[in-house]
């Protein structure tokens, strides 16, 4: 590839990275994490988030205790085959919202990493 024009060389893609500004779809890695995580809780949910300008469809994983994971997922039929072969009930935000489980969850966490860090600070 001849380099022309004053941005071309950073407008290519290097080392097997993507351009910047290029969404970068669901990979083997996305689900396998989302395999492993489920196989590791119980009452796992899944909630698919659909495609924005900055974001593929990710699907949000939910535990029965609120805890929670999100990665890429190819589409809503990907999930939905995802959860099928797992036996988890498949979602759309758009429709339904997240669990408030997964709201109290987050609010745990901020609320014990709040008084980690005064612990810290105090002693």
């Amino acid at each position: 590839m001849i380099d022309v024009g004053l941005f071309d060389r950073l407008r290519r893609k290097r080392g097997g990275k993507q351009r910047p500004g290029t969404l970068r779809g669901a990979s083997d890695a996305d689900t396998s994490h989302l395999d492993a995580w489920a196989s590791q809780r119980r009452g796992v949910e899944a909630y698919v988030e659909p495609r924005t300008n900055v974001t593929e469809t990710t699907v949000v994983l939910v535990a029965h205790d609120g805890e929670w994971t999100r990665r890429r997922i190819g589409s809503l039929g990907q999930a939905q085959d995802f959860g099928g072969k797992r036996s988890i009930p498949v979602y759309e935000v758009a429709r339904t919202g997240y669990p408030q489980r997964m709201r109290d969850y987050t609010q745990r966490q901020k609320i014990l990493e709040r008084r980690r860090r005064e612990a810290e600070r105090d002693a």
